[in-house]
């Protein structure tokens, strides 16, 4: 009898954490802030390599918008994948990790592996239909 309730709770479970996966996959707001968080982080003083980042993830959210949340969630999953690499290589000292700089920093690593995670996931297991209008990536279906 326990063994049941056990069983449908870690099924309730497993559901609601893929919900919450597809939902953040398919949603065009983390691809839009994390755009943000990266621009403001790298405009003053200007580093070009991580400001290519910005407009490839708001052209995600565009997608997004455009009903092509399946090549959306690729392109942002791809994206915040690439940045969450070239982050990860710069060291900072313990001290300049609590800063403000820092904790920007952090939670635009933690939305670009939210953002890996969440995308990954609808890009994997997203069907494209064939409606009349000729969009690809109309939904998850």
């Amino acid at each position: 009898m326990a063994d049941k309730a056990v069983e449908k709770a870690e099924k309730e479970a497993k559901a609601s954490a893929i919900s919450y996966a597809r939902v953040w996959g398919e949603s065009p707001i983390p691809p839009a802030l994390l755009a943000t968080l990266i621009a403001a982080q790298h405009a003053r003083p200007p580093q070009f390599l991580p400001l290519l980042f910005p407009p490839a993830l708001l052209f995600s959210t565009y997608l997004n918008i455009s009903d092509y949340k399946i090549d959306a969630a690729g392109t942002s999953a791809a994206w915040s994948g690439l940045y969450l690499l070239l982050a990860r290589r710069r060291k900072h000292p313990l001290m300049q990790k609590w800063g403000t700089r820092g904790i920007i920093r952090g939670a635009t690593m933690g939305l670009c592996a939210a953002n890996l995670l969440g995308g990954g996931f609808v890009y994997a297991i997203g069907k494209r239909s064939n409606d009349a209008s000729g969009k690809d990536g109309a939904g998850i279906v």
